[in-house]
């Protein structure tokens, strides 16, 4: 069996319920520092909304089992990686 096909029928621990384009909210505190209006400084990301940009599960075309593979846009300026469990749809 090839790789490829295997990926693609594990999605690398990624449900196939959340997709490009679904609206989410973090439902989980989550903090980062790279916030454009925070930087450098703690930003809780919980009750933000965004939007799906991506599932990461290649790079550069190999298969990859990342760690925080939801990619959620929430700004023009701002985007962070998630869990799939920190994330709910709305």
């Amino acid at each position: 069996m090839a790789v490829e096909t295997l990926v693609e029928k594990q999605k690398l621990g990624v449900s196939s319920i959340m997709k490009k384009g679904d609206r989410v909210r973090v439902k989980e505190s989550v903090v980062v520092y790279h916030h454009p209006e925070h930087r450098g400084n703690a930003f809780d990301l919980k009750g933000t909304e965004g939007e799906v940009v991506d599932i990461v599960t290649q790079w550069h075309g190999r298969p990859v089992s990342a760690n925080l593979p939801v990619l959620v846009q929430f700004s023009k300026k701002f985007k962070a990686h998630f869990r799939e469990k920190e994330l709910e749809i709305i």
